[in-house]
């Protein structure tokens, strides 16, 4: 294949160099396939690294180091108050990017990976046609779809570039620090980037139109956030909807509905954080067999077909979980389905984590799913303030607690919320992919002190031999 001509064919066509596209990409290659990876940026990465997971997460570093700051005058350590550089906080969100951009791109130029610079649209199934490309055409004999999604806006609230009114894309691009910012969304996402800015000055607003925060985590776990959120943030306001933004040069005034009637109010800056909707408009998909959803979601199958036997899909486009790691996994999927491998997207236990202060993680079955279900469940809980790692932390807020099926002592979930719990997880989700008892996982050697600990002894309460707290229930 040629750059220079103005059509090419390739064995596998990935459009969208996200964590599925890459991910696809990359694991094709190693089996052997001649790829080709479109993406619209100037290198892989998608909406996770240069708009997503990598900048925001970035940030809520940050955040943590001006809070750890702030907090460490109760046990004897004074700071000065930060002296917040806002160029100097996009500097190195930046040089994070970079160099993992930089990285993505050495591994395609390592695996012969073709990267081309477009937007493809399906002619059919077996052929694109690219905008804003040097090539006009790619034929081929596979390809995967892994265009993502973006942010949700209100209907008739228009998103400008530098506006006052943003989706979580301007606000990772960090203007300013408004003096005040409403928030539009108790999700994930709101939570963490109002996190971020509360940290750096901001007085945050929360608005949300449940009864609750983060509907998909258990009320025990996001409890304790909860509370400390009461604390960093001007107000949470649940049940409460908005009915109207105007947008002016130099506010935004806006008008609520909740439980305590309507109230008008101005803000400098509002953050829509509402939901993702999929990237599967535009692409042509009308010329070919592939089936969506209402909401715009590609119908696939456990392995990642779509109703077109040449094109499979993967990543947010898919629906789901939106997430980076299940798009990765998903990504790998197809492309050893390709390969004629024996591969399906068969995941007992996807792992979920909000990067607030505490931390929330859980994975598995949920105490609220299992409800819903009319599941039998057992579950026990540790509390950290049982922990002593915990406490030299001050977090003895955290909770860890492990959902078991009553009749064998089956691991089926495990939820945890405190400091680090993103990388504590693993081991519960480890624990549910391999059909773990709690026995097992009680038996295991946890060091000490650690957080880790919190997860051993919390099965140790299903056998009634938990060391820092009185068992409900004894065993011989």
């Amino acid at each position: 294949m040629v750059m220079g001509e103005l059509s090419i064919e390739t064995e596998l066509l990935v459009i969208g160099g996200g964590p599925a596209g890459y991910a696809a990409a990359f694991r094709a290659a190693d089996l052997g396939l001649d790829v080709t990876l479109v993406e619209l940026g100037q290198a892989p990465g998608g909406v996770c690294l240069f708009r997503g997971c990598i900048p925001s997460k970035t940030y809520l570093h940050l955040a943590q180091l001006i809070e750890d700051a702030r907090h460490a005058d109760a046990m004897g350590i004074r700071f000065e108050p930060p002296d917040i550089d806002v160029r100097g906080l996009r500097d190195w969100k930046q040089q994070v990017v970079a160099r993992l951009s930089r990285g993505l791109a050495s591994l395609c130029r390592q695996r012969n990976v073709q990267l081309i610079r477009g937007r493809a649209v399906f002619e059919d199934s077996r052929r694109v046609r690219l905008m804003e490309s040097e090539i006009r055409r790619i034929q081929f004999q596979h390809a995967i779809l892994a265009t993502g999604s973006r942010p949700v806006t209100l209907p008739d609230v228009p998103v400008r570039k530098n506006g006052r009114v943003m989706t979580s894309t301007g606000a990772l691009e960090l203007a300013d620090i408004p003096r005040t910012l409403l928030v539009i969304g108790g999700g994930y996402v709101g939570l963490e980037l109002g996190s971020v800015y509360a940290a750096l000055g901001s007085r945050v607003t929360v608005v949300e139109q449940s009864g609750r925060l983060l509907a998909g985590a258990d009320v025990d776990l996001v409890e304790p956030l909860r509370r400390r959120l009461e604390k960093i943030f001007a107000r949470i306001l649940l049940k409460t909807a908005v009915s109207s933004l105007q947008e002016s040069p130099h506010n935004v005034k806006v008008t609520l509905k909740g439980r305590d009637g309507t109230l008008q109010e101005t803000f400098e800056r509002v953050l829509i954080a509402v939901g993702r909707t999929p990237n599967s408009r535009g692409l042509g998909l009308e010329h070919t067999g592939v089936a969506r959803d209402a909401r715009g979601f590609v119908i696939v199958d456990a392995g990642q077909r779509t109703g077109d036997e040449h094109i499979l899909a993967a990543g947010d486009i898919t629906g789901g979980m939106l997430l980076a790691h299940k798009a990765t996994r998903e990504g790998k999927v197809a492309a050893e389905v390709i390969a004629g491998k024996p591969s399906a997207f068969d995941v007992r236990a996807m792992p979920a984590v909000v990067y607030t202060n505490p931390q929330i993680a859980w994975c598995g079955l949920t105490e609220e799913a299992a409800r819903a279900q009319k599941r039998a469940v057992s579950v026990q809980r540790f509390p950290w303030r049982f922990s002593g790692r915990a406490l030299s932390m001050d977090a003895a807020d955290g909770l860890t607690k492990i959902i078991a099926d009553p009749d064998n002592g089956r691991i089926l979930g495990v939820g945890i919320v405190g400091r680090e719990t993103e990388g504590l997880i693993a081991e519960g989700v480890l624990a549910v992919e391999m059909g773990a008892l709690a026995e097992d996982l009680a038996l295991v050697i946890h060091a000490h002190p650690t957080l880790s600990e919190t997860e051993g002894e919390a099965a140790e309460i299903f056998l009634g031999s938990a060391t820092h707290i009185l068992p409900s229930k004894r065993k011989a």
